[in-house]
């Protein structure tokens, strides 16, 4: 563990040599004032009266040895009293019996604060990289002691008034809101793009989500597409605690450029649109699974890995690990959940009258999946696999409009709804002050770009 002691009134960890500079100070203004009191030392002791017994030092010794001896005891006096915190960072293996042997405080301290229980019992198990921090009082005496449970909430216990027995509390942190900025260029990834420009890793995965209704993530970004997003950050003691939501984003792919604004109703579900009020949600997602590589596209007329003759490929295979997720392209219900010949294990959907869509080599099924079964748009349906006749893990998609084999990757699909009427006028307002921070943050990248 590492141990800083601090003189600060404040629980702010110092280093050690600033403990003994503030001790030395201490030590130094006491030889002082109790030299000018010595002073009259001599006069006092000559014409006091003799008394059974008496603090004052022996006659014997000199005024000097007097001072000498009064100035060490009040200076230890002085440095007993001091109150000090003590910040320790916990490390692999510590334990709290340790951290207080460490710091000087008795088993007996360590026993009462364990006793507390409840919350306090979490010290029982303290974890690698939190901080724990310690007041002391006089005589080595446990005063307060904080500890993080979370980035919110810290354990605090404090000594009560007879110093016999201690309080244990937890106190609540607020998260405070900030806007975070990130944007990127895109040279081999979207997702290496994205953690270059800063952007966690699960709003890279939701940024796909959003324009994924657009933009195949599969096969249609290339080398030089762009993004900017504004988002959401919590901290909590002036320290992050976590990313919140996509507020605005912005793609631009090729020579196409999409925008996106997030915009909570008045029954509390969010939604993306774009600026002018369109929803960006579409009837069918493009890639039924995340930022895989396509393996094999739609045709109708391609040689067979297994079968080793031409057969018409009426759908896309996209390679990915196996256990991939594989999600419904749209809401649904499950026609088919089972064994189909060389498509091997197979979820059929059937999404209303018109369309369907199928997902083969799948590893396996969600569990409690079965024929008939609701399901919604981006819910897990299976697993990417090899079941069936396939070389290797990958998932066929196939897309049908009335039994008819159709490309997923070029039919246009189903508008979305647009904002309802009675939201129109906050949205508004809303989407006005995004885009403006967005394109104000796009014009300081553009001034820094030399």
């Amino acid at each position: 563990m590492n141990l800083i002691k601090s003189s600060a009134p404040q629980p702010i960890a110092m280093g050690l040599h600033n403990i003994a500079y503030s001790y030395r100070s201490t030590l130094l203004a006491g030889a002082v004032t109790l030299g000018l009191v010595f002073a009259f030392t001599p006069r006092l002791l000559q014409d006091a009266p003799p008394t059974g017994h008496s603090s004052i030092l022996p006659l014997a010794l000199s005024t000097a040895q007097a001072a000498d001896i009064r100035s060490a005891n009040v200076a230890t006096a002085m440095m007993r009293s001091a109150e000090r915190w003590i910040s320790v960072k916990i490390q692999p293996g510590d334990r709290l019996a340790q951290v207080f042997k460490q710091a000087g405080l008795d088993t007996q301290q360590l026993n009462k604060v364990l006793a507390l229980g409840g919350e306090a019992a979490k010290l029982a198990r303290l974890y690698p990289g939190k901080t724990l921090k310690i007041k002391m009082g006089a005589e080595g005496r446990l005063q307060e002691l904080l500890y993080n449970i979370t980035p919110t909430r810290t354990l605090h216990i404090k000594e009560q008034g007879d110093a016999a027995s201690f309080m244990a509390n937890t106190v609540e942190h607020p998260l405070e809101r900030r806007i975070a900025r990130a944007a990127g260029t895109i040279s081999s990834s979207l997702y290496l793009a994205g953690q270059k420009a800063g952007l966690p890793d699960a709003l890279t995965m939701e940024m796909a989500n959003i324009f994924g209704w657009d933009i195949d993530f599969a096969t249609d970004v290339q080398r030089g597409d762009n993004f900017t997003v504004l988002y959401e950050e919590f901290y909590a003691q002036g320290e992050k605690v976590r990313a919140g939501e996509i507020l605005a984003a912005e793609f631009t792919n090729g020579d196409k450029t999409l925008q996106a604004i997030r915009f909570n109703d008045g029954k509390g579900h969010a939604s993306y649109y774009t600026p002018d009020g369109m929803g960006m949600r579409k009837a069918f997602l493009r890639t039924p699974v995340e930022f895989s590589r396509i393996s094999s596209g739609f045709s109708l007329g391609r040689r067979h890995p297994i079968l080793n003759h031409i057969r018409s490929h009426k759908g896309v295979d996209y390679a990915a690990p196996t256990g991939t997720p594989v999600k419904a392209a749209g809401d649904g219900t499950v026609s088919f959940a089972g064994n189909k010949s060389g498509y091997g294990k197979t979820v059929i959907l059937q999404h209303g009258k018109q369309y369907s869509t199928l997902y083969a080599h799948l590893s396996r099924y969600p569990e409690g999946l079965n024929e008939g079964d609701r399901v919604e748009q981006g819910q897990v349906i299976g697993y990417v696999g090899q079941s069936g006749l396939a070389t290797g893990p990958h998932l066929h998609y196939e897309f049908r409009v009335n039994d008819q084999h159709r490309n997923p990757l070029t039919i246009k699909l189903t508008q979305a709804e647009p904002i309802p009427s009675q939201e129109k006028s906050e949205f508004a307002r809303e989407a006005k002050t995004l885009m403006d921070q967005l394109t104000a943050f796009k014009r300081t990248l553009t001034a820094r770009t030399p």
